[in-house]
């Protein structure tokens, strides 16, 4: 597995980064102190594959909170349920996911789970140890908890969004492969970890230019975190706060909260909250290529009823049979199989539905996952086996190569078809 590539950003040049090592000669985690309004805000700048963050976020709050009285922590509501509630999974809505064509996030949420898990395996280390810390802390002595980071699910669309659809499925493909690798991650990989943030990190290993990826997953979470704080500290709020952030957040979110001309938080929030849609143009594409195909059978019926046939049977078998093989791939029900490869050729000629959704449903009704499968998930996508053995993440698989398989077939089969005009 390569090498993640380090934070490019400067160090934040606080008399905190400054002081001495520990006894281990590893440097202290640093502190940022500031004001917003009446709130003294102090920022905590951790590593989320470090003991010692942890420690420090208990040697702040103390026994009994310390001199804090609210504490804000780099989570959003979904990866809070996934540390406070390891059952969420269970509650995990498959049918919902593929209606919504939320699959493709699904399986990057995993995936990246995968890695953190193969970092705990391997090294001991929990990820997010600093967050736990912190939520534990704050319940037990009853100080409000303030959840400032964007939605994982957002932040990744908005990635997505960032990549034309190429480097898009690059990533995507790079991601899986990465996560599912059995190399052992070295102590410098690790410690470049400590250094940044997780998913930048992650994900930016597989990007081509990992500038494409430092805006949606860095620098626009810091504006985020930033005017949360700042919508949580308006009013009659909590005098002094304590936020957990990550280090490769530190500098761009002290400096989003020392901006003078902010937009107002509620404004701010909305607009990094919105996943831009795609251009006009990739959403007429689908369109197109269906009136292309349509016109093409309707000249081969002009030319001939048995030309004509020829066309529609090439479409049919070469579309179908891709998505079928696909499906056979990700190890499907031979009754999933069979509809897939009966819905790829009509799904094809309708950019509303795809054979993944068709596919994907089929599965989940013919081997509906069980309470089992949800509870060993995050133990199974560990391995290239747990993906095709476990049920939720099988039917993740199915759906993701009976698209693949159709969407080649289409370019194929079209290709197939003109050449057969103009032989």
């Amino acid at each position: 597995m390569p090498s993640p590539p380090t934070d490019s950003r400067p160090h934040l040049p606080n008399p905190h980064d400054a002081t001495p090592g520990n006894a281990s000669g590893a440097p202290r985690e640093p502190l940022v102190e500031l004001r917003l309004g009446d709130t003294e805000l102090t920022l905590l700048g951790t590593a989320h594959v470090s003991r010692a963050s942890a420690e420090k976020v208990a040697e702040l709050l103390g026994d009994e909170g310390g001199s804090f009285d609210a504490v804000a922590v780099e989570l959003c509501q979904s990866r809070f349920d996934a540390i406070m509630k390891p059952d969420s999974l269970a509650r995990l809505d498959l049918f919902a996911a593929i209606r919504q064509k939320r699959v493709y996030m699904v399986a990057a949420s995993l995936a990246l789970s995968a890695y953190q898990q193969r970092l705990a395996d391997q090294f001991g280390i929990e990820p997010g140890a600093e967050q736990r810390a912190a939520i534990r802390i704050a319940q037990a002595h009853g100080l409000p908890l303030l959840l400032i980071d964007r939605e994982v699910g957002t932040t990744l669309r908005r990635a997505a969004r960032n990549l034309g659809w190429w480097r898009r499925l690059n990533l995507f493909a790079g991601l899986l492969a990465g996560m599912l690798s059995r190399e052992q991650i070295t102590e410098d990989e690790v410690e470049r970890l400590k250094q940044g943030d997780v998913l930048e990190t992650t994900f930016a290993e597989f990007a081509e230019d990992r500038r494409e990826l430092y805006e949606p997953l860095i620098a626009e979470r810091d504006r985020y975190m930033a005017a949360r704080l700042r919508q949580e500290t308006a009013g009659s709020a909590p005098r002094r706060v304590l936020a957990v952030v990550g280090a490769g957040h530190l500098k761009g979110l002290a400096e989003a909260l020392a901006r003078p001309d902010a937009p107002a938080p509620a404004d701010e929030i909305a607009a990094l909250d919105q996943v831009p849609p795609p251009s006009r143009f990739w959403r007429a594409f689908p369109w197109l290529v269906v009136a292309v195909i349509l016109a093409v059978f309707a000249y081969g019926f002009t030319r001939s009823p048995e030309m004509g046939w020829n066309l529609v049977l090439d479409w049919v078998l070469i579309n179908g049979t891709l998505s079928a093989l696909g499906t056979a791939l990700a190890g499907a029900h031979p009754l999933t199989v069979l509809g897939a490869f009966c819905a790829a050729p009509l799904t094809s000629l309708n950019p509303t539905i795809g054979a993944g959704m068709v596919a994907g449903a089929i599965e989940l009704t013919l081997r509906r996952p069980s309470v089992g499968d949800f509870g060993s998930l995050r133990d199974d996508i560990t391995t290239v086996r747990g993906w095709w053995r476990n049920r939720v993440s099988r039917i993740l698989l199915v759906f993701i190569f009976s698209t693949l398989g159709s969407a080649i077939g289409t370019y194929l089969a079209g290709f197939r078809i003109v050449g057969r005009l103009v032989a």
